[in-house]
């Protein structure tokens, strides 16, 4: 019954499908050592119905022990699959488990699973003999000293893998001189090695076999290590270098070479050495590759050099830098003399001059023995000289050839042009040069300046001049140039001067010539109208004194320079606001005249002011004198008009008879006129009245706007007096005071007081108190209580703001007492203590403290009645009348009923 039911559980499970395998569970061997692949064991998947189909390869999904080491691939056929080995890790009987259960899970596409186990064994197989330590894994090698006694070199250990002992193994090692391998597995050298000779490594193949007959075979390197034992020596054969001098700073000498029998190694490291003090300073060798180089400057010309020029250097080689082997040889290097300096002189720049008249033949300069070349030996230090070059050098030569010596052979005239002689300075290039390569050339330059001889005037090149020159040129303008030449060459130079007329009365001089360029300027305004010519007489001379000179004449061209000016430049006019139109506005006539301009080219415009043109002037042109014409009446009443002052621009030019097209281009001038009209209304005259506010400025023209600091200094320097001269008079009193004690008085009062019987008048002060309805503006709260009150920030009186407080009678606003003083001749007064009585009734009376916070004292005026209120806080205190002053903060005394707990 129990299987019955396990069947049909798992045909639940496997949804009514059944899914098998064929050949599990089962069993496999593998041997130990098998590749990565290698079968292990085969088996079927069944499936029914046939129609289903595998979802993918079964799999491993556990194994006892754990191990990575199977894996199932795809077999031959359909549904047929083969555990395999993966190679990872690699199977070995000696070191893993010898069985292991693996746990096989195929599943179909309809999702039935089923799983079985199998069981791997993995079988022993006979393995060679294994290496140990090194030697197990890897190539030996081993270094042993030369020189080194017979006997052991190395010892190796191996075992078999079947007893991982090393009992039974046999060794051999080939090829067996000079070493052997022992039964025990230790390498022994028979001989002692000698670097040099022997050979510096050897291989040895050691092999171990088992009782079986397997073997495993390691190869051991032996290596000889050398060592220093013998003295390095120089190959190079030669030993005398030359070299040139002036060589540069690292220049190659010589090369040493030297060889260590030791071998390469200790070649390499050869290091070399100069210890010779003569040729130190000069020479310097590499002490790793025993290069000698030069190491400073090598002059055969100077210096230690100039006498002996073979240096002897000994040079040294050591094979170890710490007390090696060493050996030492000596050279000799020359130092040879070359061609490296071109002659010198003791100038190379001459300069000389000569007249203009000087005669041919005439020594120039004579370079004999001034040259020199500082070369050691010839013929380095040997030269000549070559052909003159230059400009104008064809008029000099060397006499006779290559000797230096310059004379004069041709004409240096400066006038002389069909000669050639222009030229007034010439440029002379003479080589001295080596006669041997490289030709070092030295140049000498002969500056010859000829100095000319004045022989003639300057000359004008026109014998008179005339320029004209408008009225309306600025300062400065230029008018025109005189030019004047000298035959002379070159020019002396010529200067220009004006040395009669061009003055008038206002100027002395108005024009000015240019020294240098000879331009004429002017120097002063021109006037047609005053003068219209002016005859110059211009002068021209040279730097030594010859002049000559030449009329100038100028003349001045008229043009339209002048504005119109007329007899007053500002009116001031008043004309009633009833004036009739067309009338003649106060018969102001306007009177201008120009210098430069006929009348009838006048013409007559307001240019700004004439608000709604109310004015005009008659004649408007073609006239020297213009009245000004109301021409259209004032209207005030319906606001038509608003002005009552007029500021008129008038202006005059003089365009009248120039055409519209014509004054654009045509210089024109204008004058100008200032008329201000003040319109006086009737006194009937009602001025019309508009919202906003009406300035009305009086203004007199007495100074300009930009004088405006004159006033301000003016009052500023007065209010500093007036300061200092109250704290003079200040000063002054005190000093009276503290210094002049007044006079005493004399004292007529009798010592005996003699009663008189005077009926004296009682004088008293009428006391009024007035209630004054207190205005409350700020409200506070009290510290003590918490609750709200009013009080005024005048008097300090306070009230409390809402219901919940003291009764009103014991808050209420304190009475401002308003004390008036009287003083009549015919009414009574109330004596001091009636007038305290009465305060103090009416306190009563209106519930206030006898001690109010503040009080008003008001004091009466009967002639004028007004009042001076001053508020005051005061306590009447001990009867006393006049209370005292005291601090505005209100005193608790207000609040009678938290009187006893504050």
């Amino acid at each position: 019954m129990l299987c019955f039911y396990l069947i049909l559980l798992l045909r639940e499970i496997s949804g009514g499908r059944m899914l098998s395998f064929s050949g599990l569970p089962g069993r496999g061997e593998v041997r130990e050592n098998s590749l990565a692949g290698a079968s292990v064991y085969t088996f079927n998947v069944i499936l029914s119905p046939s129609n289903a189909s595998v979802e993918g390869l079964p799999i491993i999904i556990n194994s006892n022990p754990l191990t990575k080491a199977f894996r199932i691939n795809p077999g031959s056929s359909l549904l047929q699959y083969n555990v395999a080995t993966t190679g990872d890790p690699i199977l070995d009987y000696e070191t893993m488990p010898h069985t292991f259960d693996l746990q096989i899970l195929v599943t179909d596409n309809a999702g039935a699973r089923a799983m079985q186990i199998m069981t791997v064994v993995v079988l022993d197989e006979n393995e060679p003999p294994a290496f140990q330590g090194n030697l197990a894994t890897q190539t030996v090698m081993i270094y042993i000293l030369e020189d080194r006694p017979a006997g052991t070199v190395y010892q190796f250990h191996a075992v078999d893998s079947g007893n991982s002992t090393s009992t039974g193994l046999s060794y051999l090692g080939t090829p067996g001189e000079p070493f052997s391998v022992s039964s025990t597995g230790t390498i022994s050298s028979s001989k002692v090695f000698d670097y040099e000779k022997d050979p510096t490594s050897y291989s040895l193949n050691i092999t171990v076999t088992n009782g079986q007959g397997l073997s495993t075979s390691r190869t051991v390197i032996i290596n000889i290590i050398n060592l220093n034992d013998e003295s390095p020596y120089f190959t190079i054969t030669e030993r005398v270098f030359r070299i040139k001098e002036e060589q540069k700073t690292g220049t190659i000498v010589a090369t040493m070479t030297a060889v260590d029998p030791d071998g390469e190694v200790f070649t390499n490291i050869l290091r070399y050495s100069i210890t010779a003090p003569q040729g130190i300073p000069y020479f310097s060798i590499n002490p790793d590759s025993g290069v000698i180089q030069v190491a400073r400057r090598l002059d055969r010309d100077t210096g230690p050099l100039n006498q002996h020029p073979n240096i002897s250097l000994e040079i040294h080689v050591e094979d170890s830098p710490n007390g090696g082997r060493r050996n030492s040889t000596t050279i000799v290097i020359t130092v040879e003399d070359i061609n490296d300096h071109p002659p010198e002189c003791q100038r190379y720049t001459f300069r000389e001059q000569f007249y203009e008249t000087m005669s041919i033949g005439t020594v120039i300069v004579d370079l004999e023995n001034v040259c020199w070349d500082r070369d050691a030996v010839a013929p380095n230090n040997q030269f000549n000289f070559t052909g003159l070059s230059g400009v104008g050098s064809y008029k000099f030569a060397q006499d006779p050839p290559g000797s230096g010596r310059i004379t004069l052979v041709g004409n240096v005239d400066l006038e002389n042009k069909t000669g050639g002689a222009e030229e007034k300075d010439y440029i002379l290039n003479l080589v001295v040069q080596d006669i041997v390569s490289p030709f070092y050339p030295s140049n000498i330059y002969i500056f010859v300046r000829i100095l000319p001889v004045n022989e003639f005037e300057p000359v004008f090149s026109s014998p008179s001049y005339v320029f004209n020159a408008s009225e309306t040129l600025a300062v400065g303008s230029k008018i025109g140039t005189v030019t004047a030449t000298d035959e002379d060459i070159p020019s002396t130079g010529i200067s220009y001067s004006i040395v009669a007329g061009g003055g008038t009365q206002d100027y002395s001089e108005i024009f000015w010539i240019d020294p240098e360029k000879g331009t004429v300027q002017i120097v002063a305004p021109l006037d047609y109208e005053i003068t219209k010519w002016y005859l110059l007489t211009v002068q021209a001379s040279d730097n030594d004194r010859k002049t000559q000179t030449v009329q100038v004449t100028v003349n001045v061209l008229e043009a339209n320079d002048k504005k119109p000016v007329c007899s007053s430049s500002s009116h001031l006019l008043e004309i009633p606001v009833d004036l009739t139109p067309g009338t003649n506005i106060n018969s102001l006539y306007i009177s201008c005249v120009d210098r430069d301009s006929s009348p009838r080219a006048f013409r007559f415009f307001i240019n700004s002011g004439n608000v709604n043109n109310h004015f005009t002037f008659s004649p408007s042109a073609g006239s020297g004198v213009s009245r000004l014409i109301l021409v259209s009446p004032f209207d005030y009443k319906r606001g038509l008009d608003r002005v009552w002052e007029y500021r008129l621009e008038v202006f005059i030019t003089d365009d009248n008879l120039l055409s519209v097209e014509n004054r654009s281009t045509v210089l024109v001038q204008t004058g100008t006129v200032t008329l201000t009209i003040r319109v006086i209304p009737n006194p009937t005259t009602v001025v019309p009245t508009t919202p906003g506010v009406t300035l009305l400025t009086s203004r007199e023209n007495v100074y300009v706007v930009s004088a405006w600091y004159v006033p301000f200094i003016i009052c500023l320097g007065i209010l500093l007096l007036l300061g200092l001269l109250g704290y003079l008079t200040f000063l002054l009193a005190r000093y009276i005071r503290t210094h002049c004690q007044p006079k005493p008085k004399e004292d007529k009062k009798p010592l005996i007081k003699t009663p008189v019987e005077k009926k004296k008048v009682k004088k008293a002060e009428i006391w009024e108190l007035t209630n004054v309805n207190t205005v409350f503006d700020g409200e506070a709260r009290d510290p003590v209580t918490g609750h709200l009150y009013e009080f005024n920030s005048k008097s300090g009186a306070r009230r409390w703001k809402n219901t919940n407080v003291p009764p009103e009678s014991e808050t209420k606003d304190p009475v401002a007492q308003v004390t008036t003083t009287r003083r009549n001749s015919g009414q009574r007064y109330l004596s001091r203590k009636e007038a305290e009585t009465n305060i103090r009734k009416q306190g009563r009376e209106d519930n206030v403290p006898s001690a109010p916070p503040e009080q008003k004292i008001e004091i009466s005026d009967q002639d004028n009645s007004r009042k001076l209120q001053v508020p005051k806080e005061e306590s009447l205190r001990n009867g006393s009348a006049v209370p005292p002053h005291r601090s505005p903060i209100p005193s608790p005394k207000i609040y009678p009923k938290y009187q006893s707990q504050a």
